[in-house]
């Protein structure tokens, strides 16, 4: 039974520990050396010199100016101080809208939070529900006295729980109206105002059918010349660079490690050796940097034998290519309508912008998509489900009972009251944060294996798997597996009939463990994410052994993402937990509000100072994100329903049916309303910006500028100093020739049918073979 006091410690000590790192966030800030860990974008923008350079040793190191420690919490003002404006130009949209998860969060519970305790609390704290009737056999706690759990049946007091479910809904709907009118508003504005950009101008056309008598570049040069004359530019087909790929990266590797042995010889004066055997435990012993060096002169032959087969072998070009046009308008176009008359070819999208693009999957081939899926669907419902078994058991052990009966001889420590509150109101917290460490990792790898083609594609399906997952097994599983076990002397001594009363109370009871929950994967989560432990460890071993030059010094500290693809499931259980037990136990809605408010702070920080945003998806994600909202808001009605009918309030329980078909048809409207522009470019959109382009620079040579913005980032790793001496050359818009050359002769005259007869017959081989007798 976790106890108010079990809690009370459990909050000591997760705020004893955030506020320790926040103190040593703030001191490590300060001192010169972890200047690049802790403000690496401004270093990546070339906006923040080194303090290291031109100090005295000890000065390079610790900040001795004593006045900077008296101001240590400045940077929370700083990092609220950015207006909204300059932090979309300075980060992106996706990372401020991003951050408006965190604010909606503040804007539904505060409130909500506010009528809950005002009227909810005194309602459940006054009633007598859980010292006796038909729910005494009920295994509670303090807390419990705060839920609905301790309202006697029958009670015309649930009409107050029923008026605020009411009122809980109205609030979050409206919140998420004018949140996901203002996420539309602020893309439109966005993509109306960006620079230009390769993505704005290009379509990923996939599915592309096979042709006997032409290649595949051929075969799209043709198609589009055909049937979009007036706005085709050039296109690049897509290879498949898997191999040489994975020869390049083992090269990049090859040269950190002579980086590292020269350095090593400059510390020592001595040249290093190594074995040549499996991780240089055995084998021949040699020069490492010689051997190094040869190794590498090996590689970079075997490069260049890989790209010259891959540009030229066609079984490496794939069914796939980025077709670019002369107008952003004519790319909406394209992107947005169906090319023939058969749904399954030539398949086009908007192509994500080249920082987005996932290159490993472009050569899978689109009818293997399915398959992916299908395999990945069994794979992710096994682990879903399978989950909840080792949850289960570690929930078991991990509560006082549990313990003793696995290891009876740590009875007399568990009994001491500091180890008692520890264990119930910690323990279980931490068991399930270490179950989850790797979760990410799997389900990233999951979604890579389905064939999406961009990293937010990616990031997206694996947050709302994650979402899935955490749903299931974090909210339900540990509901329900922690009900069966905790309760179950109660089920034994109960009728068959009692079984619904006693799970259907058992669900508020399980408050003080997301309370837990919430404080261990939340505010402590928040507080390491501030302090940057890891990063900063790994950047100073990286400084010391592997950093050259400046530019290895910036792969060092480069940052990465803010990771989407984790940290958006999370707030979406905190969501679907102050959904369910804003009407149910309204204890738990003090602590979610101090999780959102800090993470709006520190990301908002981190947005600022650490985070380098790998693509701009122009907020593409956040129909995801109402959708998630939505459906914990249905959720919570459910439950509530639910715990109502245990109950028996029968007579007010049916007024909540009508809550879930308001919200549905509420997520129906806005989805018409809204969603649109987060999945077209509106026409009108387009030609205001080709337009307005056209008139400030009338000269613009686009063929130069889109020519090579998707070629694979591997081709021009390998190629080294390799320098491409193609001329390009400007496009004449208005002269271009209105006849389509092609290798095909006639259909009469063609050796072999074509296997795509209606979609790559050109206009002047349609009109010859009429003309022919």
């Amino acid at each position: 039974m976790t106890t108010l006091s079990d809690i009370g410690v459990s909050a000591a000590i997760n705020i004893s520990s955030a506020l320790l790192f926040f103190v040593a966030f703030a001191i490590l800030r300060l001192q010169p050396w972890n200047d690049r860990v802790y403000f690496p974008k401004w270093y990546l923008k070339g906006l923040r010199t080194d303090p290291v350079q031109g100090r005295a040793f000890v000065s390079k190191f610790i900040n001795l100016d004593w006045r900077a420690y008296l101001g240590f919490l400045n940077w929370i003002p700083e990092a609220i101080r950015m207006p909204e404006p300059e932090l979309i130009d300075h980060a992106g949209l996706d990372s401020v809208v991003y951050l408006r998860i965190y604010l909606i969060g503040l804007k539904i519970f505060v409130p909500i939070a506010f009528l809950a305790w005002t009227i909810l609390v005194p309602v459940n704290w006054t009633s007598t529900g859980l010292e006796g009737g038909d729910i005494r056999n009920i295994t509670s706690s303090d807390i419990d006295k705060l839920s609905v759990s301790n309202v006697q049946s029958r009670s015309e007091r649930f009409w107050g729980h029923i008026v605020m479910a009411y009122a809980f809904t109205f609030w979050t709907c409206y919140v998420l109206l004018k949140e996901y009118g203002k996420a539309a508003s602020m893309r439109l504005s966005f993509l109306a105002a960006e620079k230009r950009r390769p993505d704005q101008f290009t379509v990923l056309v996939r599915n592309i059918p096979s042709d006997p008598d032409e290649s595949v570049s051929e075969l799209v040069e043709h198609f589009f010349l055909v049937n979009h004359p007036d706005h085709y530019l050039t296109h690049q087909v897509v290879y498949d660079a898997n191999k040489l790929s994975k020869l390049v990266k083992k090269k990049k590797k090859l040269k950190n490690w002579l980086v590292y042995y020269q350095n090593k010889l400059e510390r020592t004066s001595k040249r290093p050796q190594i074995k040549t055997g499996f991780l240089g435990l055995w084998g021949k012993k040699v020069d490492a940097i010689d051997h190094h060096i040869n190794e590498i002169e090996k590689l970079s032959k075997e490069i260049v034998v890989e790209r010259e087969k891959v540009t030229n072998d066609p079984n490496s070009i794939m069914p796939a290519a980025f077709v670019s046009f002369k107008t952003r308008w004519g790319a909406a176009v394209c992107a947005q309508t169906q090319q023939t008359r058969d749904p399954t070819l030539w398949l086009t999208e908007w192509a994500p912008e080249p920082r987005d693009v996932y290159w490993r999957n472009l050569p899978i081939p689109y009818v293997s998509h399915t398959v992916r899926r299908l395999i990945i669907a069994v794979a992710f419902f096994f682990l879903t489900f399978f989950f909840m078994i080792p949850i289960a058991f570690v929930q078991t052990l991990a509560s006082i009972e549990g313990i003793q009966k696995a290891a009876p001889w740590l009875k007399p420590l568990v009994t001491i009251p500091f180890i008692k509150s520890f264990i119930q109101g910690f323990l279980p917290g931490i068991v399930l944060k270490l179950f989850l460490i790797f979760l990410p990792t799997i389900l990233m790898i999951m979604s890579k294996f389905e064939g999406f083609e961009s990293i937010s594609s990616l990031e997206r399906r694996s947050a709302s798997r994650h979402y899935l997952f955490n749903f299931v097994n974090i909210f339900l599983g540990n509901i329900l597996t922690g009900t069966a076990f905790q309760q179950l002397s109660s089920f034994i001594h109960q009728p068959a009939n009692q079984y619904p009363v006693t799970i259907g109370t058992a669900i508020p009871l399980k408050a003080s463990f997301f309370i837990t929950y919430i404080m261990v994967d939340g505010w402590a989560s928040i507080a390491a994410e501030v302090l940057m432990l890891k990063p900063l460890i790994f950047y100073h071993l990286k400084n010391f052994f592997l950093v050259k030059t400046e530019r290895d010094r910036e792969e060092a500290m480069y940052p990465g993402s803010i990771g989407f693809n984790s940290g958006e499931p999370r707030i979406q259980l905190y969501f679907l937990l102050g959904l369910v037990y804003a009407a149910v136990t309204p204890a738990v809605l003090p602590f979610i509000i101090v999780f959102f408010g800090l993470a709006y702070v520190v990301f908002r920080h981190q947005i600022i100072n650490v985070y380098n945003q790998e693509y701009e998806s122009g907020a593409a994600f956040w129909p995801d994100v109402h959708f998630r909202i939505i459906f914990a808001l249905i959720v919570s009605q459910i439950v509530l329903m639910g715990l109502l009918t245990t109950k028996k309030a029968a007579s007010s329980t049916p007024f909540l049916i009508v809550l879930p078909i308001l919200t549905i048809w509420f997520h129906r409207y806005c989805k018409g309303r809204f969603e649109s522009a987060f999945v077209k470019f509106p026409l009108q959109e387009a030609m205001m910006k080709d337009t307005l382009e056209r008139a400030i620079e009338p000269n613009l040579n686009l063929k130069g500028y889109l020519q090579n913005a998707y070629v694979h980032p591997i081709f021009k790793d390998s190629m080294d100093d390799d320098t491409d001496d193609e001329e390009i050359l400007s496009i004449d818009f208005e002269t271009e020739s209105a006849i389509v050359r092609t290798k095909r002769q006639s259909r009469k005259n063609t050796p072999l049918p074509s296997r795509n007869k209606a979609s790559s017959l050109s206009l002047s081989d349609g009109i010859q073979s009429h003309l022919e007798p």
